[in-house]
């Protein structure tokens, strides 16, 4: 939804192969069959990740390295605010892995 709904949109206009990368699969498929609809495109995939979860976004990273040839832009969307304060089962404060450190890690695995 939102913003990275949007930027999968225009990616997909483009004839972009593009991957939307989300933690609800219900949802997610959801946004895959809109995006492939409205643009024609049928190499819009879904993939799950969950950004609070450093074994979900390394799991996440080796599949893309191994399924994808290459990889020419990652959009970082994930976010939540206004939540209570939670501790994911790595040890880690959620907002912030889910915002900082999640991302960070992905970004840098998909680097190579």
């Amino acid at each position: 939804a939102g913003i990275g709904k949007c930027v999968a949109l225009d990616l997909a206009r483009r004839n972009a192969r593009t991957i939307l990368a989300c933690r609800s699969r219900e949802r997610g498929q959801a946004a895959v069959e809109e995006i492939r609809a409205a643009t024609g495109n049928p190499a819009v995939l879904l993939r799950l990740l969950d950004t609070s979860s450093l074994a979900s976004v390394r799991a996440f990273a080796r599949a893309v390295l191994r399924e994808e040839k290459r990889l020419d832009v990652l959009v970082n969307n994930a976010g939540v605010t206004g939540l209570p304060f939670a501790v994911t089962p790595e040890g880690l404060e959620q907002t912030f892995a889910t915002n900082y450190l999640g991302p960070f890690l992905l970004t840098n695995l998909l680097l190579g």
